[in-house]
């Protein structure tokens, strides 16, 4: 089968780029990516040249172009079964594709108040009340899919699927800018951050030299 090609933006900043890329190393996808830099001067044509939305990420897969992060996913579950990107018992799975959309559409005050930027120093911020709001739903979100698919190991529905990779910006998140979260939370968290997968993304985010001075909150 022919390797699917990646692109993305850069590991520091770029959260939707993280999502597959973190799917496909934890299942086992094999694939080569690509990283262009966002926020320069040739990114808009570069992302261009590869992406009809003009966004990353991207996914090349021989002539197939898939782009944004969930649909990346999905077409991944689809071609790589064995990667198991979704729970195979059907309520889990249903409950797994709605709170990765949930994700995917959703949590904007999260989103802006507290940008993605994962070699930033741990410090806390003061949380408007649009974003303690986002932030009691993700928990909320978490535990409901914990208690009730999360027996079989430490991930929302055990062992890892695409809504982990969805949730796993929020995870850097909550972290970098200390957010307050309850200890099955930071339980969650710090399996997610425990992941090969996840250390070799963070510490390739802290090489490179980029600076987005938007995100530098």
């Amino acid at each position: 089968m022919i390797t699917p090609h990646l692109v993305i933006g850069n590991k520091n900043y770029s959260s939707w780029s993280l999502r597959p890329w973190i799917a496909m190393r934890v299942s086992g996808i094999e694939f080569s990516e690509e990283v262009i830099a966002l926020d320069q001067p040739d990114t808009k044509g570069r992302i261009a040249a590869r992406s009809p939305a003009g966004r990353v990420p991207v996914l090349i897969h021989g002539e197939i172009v898939v782009w944004e992060s969930l649909a990346i996913l999905e077409y991944l579950a689809e071609v790589f079964r064995d990667a198991r990107l979704w729970p195979a018992a059907p309520a889990a799975r249903a409950m797994a594709r709605a709170v990765a959309s949930e994700m995917h559409a959703g949590f904007q005050a999260l989103r802006k108040h507290c940008p993605m930027n994962m070699r930033r120093p741990r410090a806390a911020l003061d949380l408007p009340p649009e974003v303690e709001a986002d932030v009691r739903r993700i928990e909320e979100i978490w535990r409901s899919c914990r208690e009730g698919h999360g027996a079989d190991g430490p991930f929302l529905f055990g062992r890892f699927t695409a809504a982990d990779a969805m949730f796993a910006p929020v995870v850097s998140r909550f972290e970098v800018y200390a957010v307050p979260v309850s200890q099955a939370s930071r339980d969650y968290m710090a399996a997610v951050m425990a992941l090969p997968a996840w250390k070799a993304w963070k510490a390739a985010g802290a090489a490179e030299t980029w600076v987005i001075p938007a995100d530098e909150v």
